[in-house]
């Protein structure tokens, strides 16, 4: 058995080795699995250079951040400790990674995506130079998103334009209007996600095409996590799909924030300190110590 805290919700758990994989649910309290929980691990290593669970995150609100379809369970704590807000391509509050308003470009710290970028119409490169634009100068995207170890990504709708879904025979095919006014059809569209909003899968990437699109994106380096961390239960069983870090310039942390963690550690001395004088003044903890006991 493999004990855990989880670092989204902080339960102590115990799960068999074998159950640690990439999207079963092994939190006994909020769900989380391997890939949530690396997301919120990395978000620590890249803000603060340490590993700590999400409830000892300082808050800092000075640090901004924006999800992309975020899992709520980790969106609602990173809104508590950060200027963060989480976002829909389908719903309110929409936004669109590949079209995102000049009037964010420069404004964010870290972005979060979560198995989106495969879903972004083609070509997947505007989405990820538009995550470059939206992030500050030492800004980091962070993301998970199902890539292979094959020689060639595999793009399935590459003339994709005006579209949508009809229902024939039993089953459901992709129906296209390329811009030359063409027409495709597209029977067994592959569909993955949350709920019942599932979203159609425009790609397959590999690991060799991730990496050159961040490049080309003009990230200033991108790193494949695949190192564990057991005290959160992260054990990776497969060598793709791996969480990707990708920083537009290098990690400065700014005077604001530097200043909000040293008012918190105040805040928690200050604390401490009253506790300390409230237990001087119990019976119980003098006598204790007359005794020796304490």
């Amino acid at each position: 058995m493999i004990e855990f805290t989880c670092n989204i919700c902080g339960a102590l758990n115990r799960c068999p080795p074998e159950q640690l994989t990439r999207e079963a649910s092994t939190c006994r309290e909020c769900g989380s699995n391997v890939r949530t929980r690396s997301l919120m691990l990395l978000v620590s290593l890249e803000l603060f250079g340490v590993a700590m669970t999400l409830p000892e995150f300082p808050r800092i609100k000075s640090i901004r951040g924006l999800g992309l379809t975020d899992w709520p369970e980790y969106a609602q704590r990173l809104g508590e400790r950060f200027d963060y807000r989480n976002t829909f391509y389908d719903r309110e509050p929409r936004f669109d990674i590949s079209n995102p308003p000049r009037e964010e470009f420069g404004k964010y710290d870290f972005l979060l995506s979560s198995e989106i970028f495969e879903h972004v119409l083609p070509p997947a490169i505007d989405a990820f130079r538009a995550a470059r634009d939206l992030l500050k100068p030492s800004g980091v995207l962070i993301l998970t998103v199902p890539y292979s170890l094959e020689a060639t990504m595999l793009e399935h709708y590459p003339e994709i334009h005006e579209f949508g879904f009809a229902q024939v025979g039993g089953g459901v095919v992709l129906v296209n209007r390329k811009k030359s006014g063409e027409m495709q059809v597209f029977e067994n569209p592959v569909f993955h996600g949350p709920g019942a909003g599932k979203a159609l899968e425009m790609r397959e990437f590999t690991e060799a095409e991730l990496r050159r699109a961040l490049n080309e994106a003009g990230f200033a380096s991108a790193r494949i996590y695949a190192e564990k961390y057991l005290p959160y239960g992260i054990v990776y069983s497969e060598k793709w799909s791996l969480p990707v870090v990708a920083r537009k310039g290098e990690f400065a942390f700014s005077v604001e924030a530097a200043r909000a963690v040293i008012e918190e550690l105040r805040d928690y001395r200050r604390r401490f300190e009253s506790e300390m004088t409230r237990l001087d003044q119990s019976l119980w903890l003098r006598i204790g110590r007359r005794l020796r006991l304490i």
